[in-house]
């Protein structure tokens, strides 16, 4: 059972990926949970079944007389008239940081952080573990084709979660075991500089438990300059990657369409010897966090070679490469991707898929304070296309900055010699991919925005 104070939960954007999830584990232990969000969705629905109180719209009559909390994310304005409410009539407002940190309580705890890749890592653990009966609670920043759910509550003892770092919400956790696959400059309204973020990293590692571990990349610049600055002793190191010096060593990786095998040397701690697992997502950067997830089991007692057949059961999460249908000969998948780094990614990944074909990428950048600072990368990354599509930019939270539009990235792409077609309307995408694609040809839609949402009605395009 939830904690005191959170036995009738009141969540303000409770539709939202992190936000749902822990709607949910309140609710699989009995609590009785209540919120609001912005409009219907199957995520509500889902909390509806399991018994929460879901109102549509943002009133301050939604908060009921007995509500003995209100869970926030970042993105909840303080004017919001149910935190409002909630100030006025004294009821506590916790961050959904601190609220999954008294989930984690009690259990055996692997928080995933990192620049990229969070969400895939934490899933692979999740289903992983959930395939070798360990029944492991869980909290993910998305859905899971698998369960196809974000959370979960176990009967173990094991909790993996997805620690995020863009509003330093990960230094209210204290896990077993954390993973840190990458570590670069993002989150521009959060972090004015490298060394920020560098800093807030380290305050998260200083959280780790006592004789604790911390699984982190060898490969990534940032990682190795991160581990560089630690000077914890008390701190079990397990680095991984490709580099010499990783003690869960990347022998080889070998993509195979929309799967791969990845060989990797384990350390004596792991059982030693070399493995071979298999992938079923394309991509090499998704085999790496496969192995990070590997470290990750294997630091708290899963066997290695149990738990690398576990990880062909993973076959991605919503949003992350997911294949959403075809239509007259053109593959159509959807990206989550919006930092340089990760488009980059996703593109090489998709490549193999393509074959002879093109590669067409809908693309919407994200944030106005991401694309002012890294509009310019985007629009390079997405010169790795044979042609890319522009809309502009999805706001989410933010308002807007002055001179800061998609046009940046439009004129990156095309100075790096894309061929860059900007569409302002959302509407008028499907018919320009449209009259864009032809037999062979794959089709990228890309971006952490309402991006989504187009796929089902471009390949109905493309049918007629």
């Amino acid at each position: 059972m939830a904690p005191a104070s959170m036995d009738r939960p009141h969540f303000v954007g409770i539709g939202g990926a992190g936000m749902s999830g822990l709607a949910k584990i309140l609710a699989m232990r009995g609590a009785e949970v209540a919120g609001s969000d912005a409009r219907e969705s199957a995520t509500v629905l889902a909390l509806r079944q399991l018994g929460a109180r879901v109102h549509v719209g943002h009133a301050a009559e939604n908060l009921a007389d007995d509500a003995s909390c209100v869970v926030v994310s970042s993105a909840i304005r303080d004017d919001n008239p149910e935190t409002t409410a909630a100030v006025a009539r004294g009821v506590p407002i916790i961050h959904r940081a601190d609220a999954l940190a008294s989930l984690m309580q009690g259990r055996r705890a692997i928080a995933v952080a990192g620049t990229h890749g969070k969400t895939t890592t934490t899933s692979m653990l999740a289903v992983s573990l959930a395939s070798l009966g360990l029944d492991p609670s869980f909290a993910i920043g998305g859905d899971l084709n698998e369960p196809g759910s974000n959370a979960h509550h176990g009967t173990s003892e094991i909790f993996v979660a997805e620690a995020d770092e863009s509003d330093r919400s990960f230094h209210r956790y204290s896990p077993e075991v954390a993973v840190i696959l990458n570590v670069e400059l993002d989150h521009h309204a959060n972090y004015a500089s490298l060394e920020e973020v560098y800093d807030s990293f380290l305050t998260f590692v200083d959280r780790i438990t006592p004789d604790g571990t911390l699984v982190i990349s060898s490969d990534n610049p940032g990682a190795r300059e991160l581990t560089s600055r630690i000077t914890r002793k008390d701190l079990r190191i397990i680095q991984v990657g490709e580099s010499g010096d990783a003690d869960v060593r990347v022998l080889e990786f070998s993509p195979r369409g929309l799967t791969g095998r990845v060989t990797v040397a384990l350390p004596e701690a792991f059982g030693g010897g070399e493995l071979t697992v298999t992938v079923s997502v394309p991509g090499r950067h998704y085999a790496f966090n496969a192995v990070a997830a590997l470290a990750a089991a294997a630091s708290i007692g899963v066997p290695a070679s149990d738990f690398g057949p576990a990880l062909a059961q993973y076959t991605g999460v919503r949003r992350r490469l997911q294949l959403k249908g075809e239509a007259g000969g053109v593959s159509l998948i959807d990206s989550y991707a919006h930092h340089p780094t990760e488009i980059i990614a996703d593109l090489e990944a998709v490549r193999g898929h393509a074959g002879a074909g093109r590669v067409l990428v809908v693309f919407q950048p994200h944030l106005f304070s991401r694309t002012q600072e890294l509009g310019v990368e985007m629009g390079q990354a997405l010169a790795l296309a044979d042609a890319a599509v522009v809309m502009d930019i999805y706001p989410a939270r933010e308002d807007p900055v002055p001179g800061v539009t998609s046009d940046i990235v439009v004129r990156a792409a095309a100075a790096g010699g894309a061929e860059v077609h900007p569409v302002h309307s959302m509407a008028a995408v499907p018919d320009v991919v449209a009259g864009l694609v032809r037999p062979g040809d794959l089709v990228l839609t890309m971006g952490a925005g309402d991006v989504t949402f187009l796929g089902p009605e471009i390949l109905s395009r493309i049918r007629t």
